[in-house]
């Protein structure tokens, strides 16, 4: 290993341990765990530290075990009966929200890029679809806002990105089939409908004969809490590889093993609770550097007011619009629709999906479609963090005063 690696992986564990330090104090300011290791990796990029090894290899393996670690886990932890007949929320938002985000997403697009092939921009607007609840970490855990909002916002946040997929594919598919001379359109659908069904099979199987064991297992004492957190992960790896060896989507796979796992073990494994709290975050900050580092100041030197523009629109408008329609006829009161609607910030789902789908476009494509979404994450980790604090408490406190009103 080069010095610029040693010297690199050195600063970067110094970053971290002064970040641990100070955590609890920035979580009630504007600047969060995302803004901070993004920036260190961009630093790090211009300072030139990690330039003797392969940046774009060691990004694509930390995203995929990123992506493939968080999509289980974040699907693991969603209680499929009470989000059914609890709150009906979430499941406006996952199931109208999120296609009319697409939808409306993609004919936005079309104004600003009319150069582009339509399918095209409606890959982009399926990626920039994924919320990420590390970008909204102050709301989530500020006991200010209401339960209903924060339970709602984590429950979106960790479905949708699994959701967003099925879309992301679809469109990829039907992209590549309209480039490509020598296969037809009906080839690359069935393609990408077979590694949809083939991952969603897997998945099943995978989370439901796993949920079995383990529960066996903790009934008979045979296990504890240290190996079944090794049995986890090792079960988010195997539910990938064994959808891609047969075909399928290995991200669909993991997504989905981790619903059934988690909807079988019921709380019984808290390895699933606690990662996303400790080891995780090692991950996630991981991650946001490995973006800032290799892939940001690349989107940096090629953004044009044109994608800065649809970003923004797409923030501000696309996203809470879409939030807005899906919630019509319930009781919500308009200030709580805008508010859901604002906190969905793009995070490691939108960068991830991203350079996953890349990999099977043109060079050109490709690389406009990084450009969008790696541009996209930095903004909302900078607009969505900066008022994740100050419009957390602000909201609690007109929720508080609008409930006293309600009840005089």
């Amino acid at each position: 290993m080069e010095i610029s690696s040693e010297l690199g992986i050195l600063m970067l564990l110094f970053c971290v341990s002064g970040y641990t330090m100070l955590a609890k104090r920035l979580s009630t300011t504007v600047i969060t765990a995302p803004i901070v290791f993004i920036t260190i990796g961009l630093i790090f990029s211009y300072v030139g530290f990690f330039t003797d090894i392969e940046t774009e290899e060691t990004i694509h393996l930390v995203a995929e075990i990123a992506l493939i670690i968080l999509l289980f886990l974040d699907a693991s932890q969603i209680n499929l009966k009470r989000l059914k007949y609890r709150n009906s929320w979430p499941l406006r938002m996952l199931l109208i929200g999120l296609p009319l985000c697409v939808a409306i997403g993609t004919g936005v697009g079309l104004l600003f890029f009319p150069e582009w092939p339509w399918v095209f921009v409606a890959l982009v607007a399926a990626v920039l679809a994924p919320t990420d609840a590390a970008l909204g970490e102050a709301v989530i855990q500020n006991k200010a806002v209401p339960v209903n909002t924060r339970q709602t916002l984590t429950v979106e946040s960790g479905l949708n990105d699994g959701l967003a997929l099925p879309f992301i594919l679809f469109f990829a598919a039907l992209f590549v089939a309209s480039s490509a001379e020598d296969t037809s359109t009906v080839h690359w659908l069935i393609f990408g409908g077979s590694q949809v069904l083939i991952g969603i099979a897997v998945g099943v199987a995978m989370g439901w004969t796993s949920g079995k064991l383990f529960l066996f297992a903790e009934s008979k004492n045979l296990t504890s809490n240290v190996y079944e957190g090794i049995g986890v992960l090792a079960l988010t790896g195997t539910s990938y590889l064994s959808a891609t060896i047969m075909g399928g989507n290995g991200f669909i796979s993991a997504f989905i093993a981790g619903l059934v796992f988690g909807n079988q073990v019921k709380g019984h494994c808290r390895f699933i609770y606690q990662f996303t709290e400790t080891e995780g975050q090692l991950l996630v900050w991981s991650a946001f550097t490995a973006i800032g580092l290799g892939l940001l100041p690349e989107a940096l030197h090629h953004i044009t007011w044109d994608i800065a523009l649809y970003i923004l629109v797409s923030l501000f408008f696309v996203r809470p619009l879409a939030i807005y329609l899906s919630l019509l006829g319930t009781k919500m009161p308009l200030v709580s629709k805008l508010f859901l609607g604002w906190f969905g910030p793009r995070g490691l789902a939108t960068a991830l999906f991203a350079l996953v789908v890349s990999k099977d476009l043109m060079s050109e494509y490709s690389h406009s479609l990084l450009v969008v979404s790696i541009n996209a994450v930095w903004i909302s980790a900078l607009l969505h963090g900066m008022s994740a604090a100050p419009l957390g408490r602000w909201y609690g406190n007109y929720m508080l005063k609008f409930k006293q009103k309600k009840h005089n």
